[in-house]
This record gives C-alpha cells, sequence and structure tokens, in this order.
C-alpha cells in the first residue's frame, strides 16, 4: 500500500482554440472530426437561404486528452511511494494489492495569482467551453434545418411553470439528493499544514456537539509539532482546529474545533457488522480539493484486508480489514463519511487502488478506478472515543511477530521478533496459547487469513480482552486454540 501522492497540481488541460471571428452558427458538416466517421446519421444540409458558415472547421481539431516491537516495520520490497514522486507498489495480503493508494488528503497551495493560459484549472474550463461550443453550434445547425424543413408545423415544446424551481422540489429521504441535504452540513474540508508549509487538504465530519471532528491519520500528519489546522464547513464559515489524537495504526485521528459553533450536527453512526454485498454507498469529500462533492456507489466487499503507508522512511504501517465501495473517492476525499441510503455512516474513507502509477496525466496522482476502502465505522468509534478520553490510540494483540510478506497460506510467526526480541512475547496471549515460533496462523474465527497484515487487520477489528479462536498449522497438522487478546497503548 503507498500513499496517495502530495504537491503534484492537477495536470493541465488543453488550452481552448481561438473563437471563430464571424458567423454565428458553425456548418453542423464542419464541426465532425477531419476524416473521422460521424457518431450519428449524416446531417442534412443547410438549405439555400440559411446563414452561412465557414467552409473549414473553424474550431480546428478538438483537443486531445493527456495520456493518463509496534507491528513491525514494513518489508523493504516492494517499497512504498514517497509523498512527492510516483507510487509504487502495494503490499499485504494475497489478493492484488497492485498500486493500491491512500486515499490522500490533496495538496495545499497558498493562493497563486491568475493561472497561464492553458494550465491547471483554467485549462479544464476552457475545454469545457469548447464543448459548449460545439455542442451549441450543432444545436443551432439541427434547430435550423428542422424548423427549415418543418415551419408549418405547431411547436410540441412544453414549458414548466415559474414556480417549479428546484427549490420546490419535494425529494423523499431515501434519495441520495435528501441524504446529501442532511449530511453536508456536518462535513468539514479539512486543511493541515506543517510549520515549513507543506500540507494538503482533506475531510472529516462533525462526530459530537463539543466540536470534535473524526478524520484520517495522514490527513492531519503535516499539522503535528507545531503546524496549522482548519476545517472549513459548506457554509463557508472556517475554524482554528488542534488535534486530539491520532493512532497511525488504524489511520484515525480525532481533531477538536477551536469555539464551535452551538449548532453543530453530529452525524448519526451505522452498524458496520450489519453491512451487506450490494448496499448502497454515498461518500462526501473534497476530490482533489473539489469540497462537497458527493458520489455514490454500492457496497463491492467486506473485510477487505488493506495495508498503507505515507511512504516516509520512518514510517509504520496502517491496517484495516476494510469496506470495499465502488463510490468514486479521489485524493482529498480523505477521512470523509462513507454513507448508507439512510445517511447513517458506516465507514470512513481512507485509501484507493489505481491502475497506474501515473496515473491522470503527469501529474503523479492517481483517480478513482471504482476500488476504494474505507474504515468500519465500528472500529472507528472504538478508536475515536479512545483518543478523545486519553489523547492515545489502544491496539489489541496477540503477543507474537508475524511476517508481512505476501503469501496465500497464512500468517507465519517468524523466528525472531523486531530488534532481535522474541518472536513469542513472554506471558503474552499467544504464549499461554502454546503458539510457537514457525506456526503458520490460517484462521481467525471465521476469517481465512493468507497474510501477516491480513492478520493485523483482523485483531484490530477486535478489543483488548476479547476471546478468538485461532486455527493454525505445525508440523502439517492443523490446530485450533483460543486466546485472550491482550492489549498495547500508543503508537510507540
Amino acid at each position: 500500500m503507498s500513499t496517495e501522492n502530495e504537491g503534484n497540481p492537477v495536470p493541465p488541460a488543453p488550452s481552448a482554440p481561438p473563437v471563430p471571428p464571424s458567423s454565428p452558427a458553425a456548418s453542423p458538416q464542419a464541426a465532425a472530426s477531419d476524416g473521422g466517421e460521424a457518431p450519428t446519421a449524416p446531417i442534412p444540409p443547410t438549405p439555400q437561404g440559411a446563414p452561412g458558415a465557414p467552409a473549414g472547421d473553424p474550431y480546428g481539431t478538438a483537443p486531445q486528452a493527456p495520456d493518463s516491537s509496534w507491528p513491525p516495520p514494513p518489508p523493504a520490497t516492494p517499497s512504498y511511494a514517497d509523498p512527492g514522486a510516483g507510487a509504487a507498489p502495494a503490499w499485504g495480503s494475497s489478493y492484488d494489492q497492485q498500486h493500491q493508494h491512500y486515499q490522500q488528503h490533496q495538496p495545499f497551495q497558498q493562493p497563486q495569482h491568475a493561472p497561464k493560459k492553458g494550465s491547471g484549472r483554467g485549462g479544464l474550463i476552457a475545454a469545457v467551453l469548447v464543448a459548449a461550443l460545439f455542442a451549441g453550434g450543432l444545436g443551432g445547425g439541427l434547430g435550423y434545418t428542422l424548423a427549415k424543413n418543418d415551419d408549418s408545423g405547431g411547436s410540441t415544446t412544453i414549458s414548466a411553470s415559474s414556480d417549479t424551481g428546484a427549490t420546490q422540489v419535494k425529494r423523499a429521504a431515501g434519495t441520495v439528493a435528501a441524504v446529501a441535504a442532511k449530511s453536508l452540513p456536518s462535513t468539514v474540508t479539512i486543511e493541515s499544514e506543517s510549520t515549513s508549509g507543506e500540507g494538503g487538504t482533506g475531510t472529516g465530519f462533525v462526530f459530537d456537539k463539543q466540536g470534535h471532528i473524526i478524520t484520517n491519520n495522514h490527513v492531519v500528519a503535516d499539522s503535528l509539532d507545531g503546524g496549522k489546522l482548519t476545517a472549513t464547513f459548506p457554509n463557508g464559515k472556517k475554524y482554528d482546529a488542534e488535534v486530539v489524537g491520532h493512532a497511525q495504526g488504524y489511520d484515525v485521528a480525532v481533531i477538536k474545533l477551536k469555539n464551535p459553533p452551538s449548532d453543530l450536527q453530529p452525524l448519526a453512526l451505522g452498524n458496520s457488522d450489519n453491512v451487506a454485498v450490494g448496499d448502497e454507498t454515498i461518500a462526501i469529500g473534497a476530490p482533489f480539493g473539489l469540497s462537497n462533492t458527493v458520489t455514490t456507489g454500492i457496497i463491492s466487499a467486506k473485510n477487505r484486508p488493506v495495508a498503507s503507508s505515507d511512504g516516509s522512511s520512518t514510517s509504520k504501517a496502517s491496517y484495516m480489514s476494510a469496506l470495499q465501495t465502488d463510490a468514486s473517492i479521489n485524493p482529498g476525499n480523505s477521512g470523509g463519511p462513507l454513507l448508507d441510503s439512510a445517511g447513517a455512516v458506516i465507514g470512513i474513507n481512507s485509501a484507493i487502488q489505481s491502475a497506474s502509477s501515473g496515473g491522470l496525466g503527469s501529474s503523479g496522482q492517481s483517480g478513482s478506478i471504482g476500488l476504494g476502502f474505507a474504515i468500519p465505522i465500528n472500529q472507528a468509534k472504538y478508536v475515536a472515543q479512545q483518543l478523545i478520553k486519553t489523547g492515545k490510540p489502544v491496539y489489541a494483540k496477540i503477543g507474537a511477530s508475524v511476517s508481512l510478506e505476501d503469501g496465500s497460506s497464512g500468517a507465519q510467526i517468524t523466528d525472531s521478533g523486531s530488534g532481535g526480541a522474541a518472536a513469542v512475547e513472554s506471558g503474552g496471549p499467544a504464549d499461554k496459547a502454546g503458539l510457537k515460533p514457525g506456526d503458520v496462523i490460517t484462521k481467525l474465527d471465521d476469517s481465512v487469513i493468507d497474510s501477516g497484515p491480513t492478520l493485523i487487520g483482523e485483531i484490530w477489528t477486535h478489543k483488548p480482552g476479547d476471546k478468538v479462536e485461532i486455527t493454525y498449522k505445525r508440523g502439517g497438522s492443523e490446530h485450533t486454540v483460543t486466546v485472550t487478546l491482550g492489549s498495547r497503548v500508543g503508537d510507540n
């Protein structure tokens, strides 16, 4: 699992071709690409007497789209992506995690002077304008032709009355529009900036009326140690905030607004254990800095093992047994809520898997291909409550070091632990259950374990003190034991 890259601008879109100086209506035939086939039936020629059009296509060729121990430290290969470089291959369980990324926050940039012509957002607007002009010219030509050929017939167009605007439409409680209207006021766009000015943009949502906001650890990481943190609501109100606690292993953080408003409305929390594959999902976030964006999809899978890292040389991995969704989430959606069809939070959007390390032209940032991963809200709620209460995360553990290499046979207990420590903690849960170095854990309760990261993610869905059944292989024989999970406080 590698992080989404930071500090790279959105690739420039092609600038708009010049608008022709004359002729209000372009010929429909001229709008087609040179040498290409028309996408629909040929348009009848303009009748004699119609306003003239240039002989050639005044717009030129259409612009082309651009090419597209804690836990133990992660293994040396495959490596994680550096936040400022291209993404790298992922690692974890045996399923294909190639180029899996943090659904990382969008890089925050100080206000700039007016963009150069044809670059950045201006280029995107220009490209949209070209499409609008083309559509307008084609529509005008068709309209003139049809009117000329049948100007004796009566109009069949029906106009809506002026009192049925969008504000008059009543939407049922279960519609996406109704859920979005209710949930958006309780989401925030988070800007995190380090003391050196580096940072990014992510998302969070209101957890309680005291001003606590839940988000991802990697969203706020830049603001730690004296940085700056702000949260902006959809109504434009912006508040300074501070980190209450963060858990790198869970990739969960809680921030608190300074001088929070009195009318905060926390989002209702659902039950992620009751989610079923195929359930509808709604994601809210700020993809590529576009705040208050709403997308939809379904739950594609449950209990998907995911391992992730921020890419730094000192980084420790985050693990989750994730909810997989095909709702479109991109860099900047990090920390935002994944809602069910009733508007209850079932997860925190955290990671995506992308098709290539480059993604989106040459920017190095990858976008959604319909493979998004969210931290189940049942786990995130427990973590958030611990962070608010003590400022530190609490992790469940079995007291054994396992291999973090990919594999499908299970999680093997290593011969030695981190820094030369014992692989099985003396007197720990695994030791009391009789587990030994070389044992291969294949199941935890009913969940199949195919790798070390999968085992860690499953353990962290439980709380310290929970009893779990562990199935393991030793010397060709299979055994099952009951383990009472221990606890570890903090990320160190």
